[in-house]
């Protein structure tokens, strides 16, 4: 099979890029044929035969001038649209699987897809009656499959929550005529012309049906399909199946625990990093390590030791070393891959309910779960944990007891959609 992924950044840069590059490289271990479209960017570490890519959007850098075209470019790009029919007519993949792609590479090239199939069955009509059989069978197999990382179909600024208020907000929830809530909120970076760019970009393909014609949309837990299970354009296509995460032997599952509490991750406030320096204030008894970076400046505090960003080995081992791990996200996270990355180590959670990470947590058993935003009540049971040690060690075995969606079982999900099944 030819799988086409999709996704504007191809270089490293955050969770559907890990995504892609893992499953890719998994799905070619399997026989498959995988090439990616997307943005060309100096760090691009995987692409297509065809060596066509769009050209880089940088919304935070670049020339004035360059900038002052982006609010058309990021509502509609005939530059992807070309780019991607290269790609598509030397490939000619079976499956067109979409991840992150709005703003950068916009719906646009949804348009171009749908294009490109049709003309396919158009070849079809006009071949000879030998070749139809055959070529009618691959016409069928040109799925377009959807990812969704975020909630950007159903909320212009992405996350379901508002910048400026710091509130989880739906408004936007339910169809198109409703993403003028994201204009008044000034929803995007707490800009008023940047939320009516995103409204009108919402708006517009919204109203266009472009999105009908995505055969299924994978959503990585069932609360994320039920929130976009509320616009009725995308009820009857979602299905949700849980992220795979690395469980390679590099996984350590140490019991070895010392002493201090992990958080790792953004530094900032819809990921509740507030609700954790103000804890890590008032339990001065409390050891806490932070790893990562982020808009939130840390105090100076004796019990805290800030490490800075960390990946591979070197996270590994703080987070099978650490008593447990905090997820007090105030946003709806739609998965949690931070939750799996812990437990997969042996190392408890305490996170908040809300979102993907609710369905993580067994409660009493494998970690703890608490009221979204309530400091309080994280700081208690912090403190309640860092306690009992047996109870930490208890959570512990639940964490290796506990059966997470590795990329085989993952595989054999989306083959069935790939396959239509």
């Amino acid at each position: 099979m030819k799988i086409l992924m999709v996704n504007k950044f191809l270089h490293p840069n955050g969770g559907s890029e890990t995504y892609i590059f893992q499953l890719g490289k998994y799905l070619e271990s399997q026989g498959h044929e995988v090439q990616y479209f997307g943005m060309e960017h100096e760090g691009r570490c995987v692409g297509n035969s065809m060596n066509s890519y769009t050209s880089n959007m940088e919304f935070h850098q670049g020339k004035i001038l360059t900038k002052l075209s982006y609010p058309l470019k990021t509502i509609y790009s005939q530059e992807a649209r070309t780019k991607l029919r290269m790609v598509l007519d030397d490939f000619m993949p079976d499956v067109v699987h979409l991840n992150n792609f709005n703003y950068q590479l916009t719906p646009s090239i949804l348009l171009e897809t749908v294009r490109w199939r049709s003309g396919l069955e158009r070849k079809i009509l006009s071949s000879n009656v030998k070749n139809v059989a055959e070529e009618n069978k691959k016409r069928r197999t040109v799925r377009i499959i959807y990812t969704a990382h975020d909630y950007q179909l159903i909320c212009p600024n992405h996350m379901c929550h508002n910048p400026n208020t710091h509130e989880n907000c739906e408004k936007c929830l339910g169809g198109a005529g409703k993403f003028i809530h994201c204009f008044r909120g000034k929803c995007i970076h707490g800009s008023r012309l940047k939320s009516a760019v995103g409204m009108a970009e919402a708006m517009f393909w919204n109203w266009s049906g472009v999105y009908h014609y995505i055969d299924k949309i994978i959503c990585c837990s069932e609360f994320m399909k039920s929130m976009l299970d509320r616009n009725p354009l995308f009820k009857d296509k979602t299905i949700a199946v849980h992220n795979f995460v690395d469980q390679c032997s590099k996984r350590r599952k140490s019991s070895d625990k010392k002493d201090y509490v992990l958080y790792f991750g953004r530094y900032s406030e819809e990921k509740g990093f507030d609700m954790v320096l103000k804890a890590a204030a008032e339990l001065p008894e409390v050891r806490f390590v932070f790893a990562g970076k982020g808009s939130i400046k840390i105090a100076d505090l004796p019990n805290v030791t800030d490490i800075g960003f960390l990946s591979g080995d070197a996270l590994d081992q703080l987070i099978s070393n650490a008593r447990f791990v905090l997820v007090p996200s105030r946003w709806y996270e739609p998965f949690g891959l931070t939750v799996r990355e812990a437990q997969i180590c042996g190392t408890p959670v305490i996170g908040a309910r809300v979102g993907g990470i609710q369905e993580l947590i067994q409660d009493g058993k494998n970690g703890e779960l608490f009221k979204c935003g309530d400091g309080e009540e994280l700081k208690a049971k912090i403190k309640r944990l860092w306690d009992n040690d047996k109870l930490a060690e208890k959570y512990g075995r639940g964490c290796l007891e506990t059966e997470h969606m590795g990329i085989k079982e993952y595989y054999t999900e989306l083959m069935a959609v790939y396959n239509g099944k």
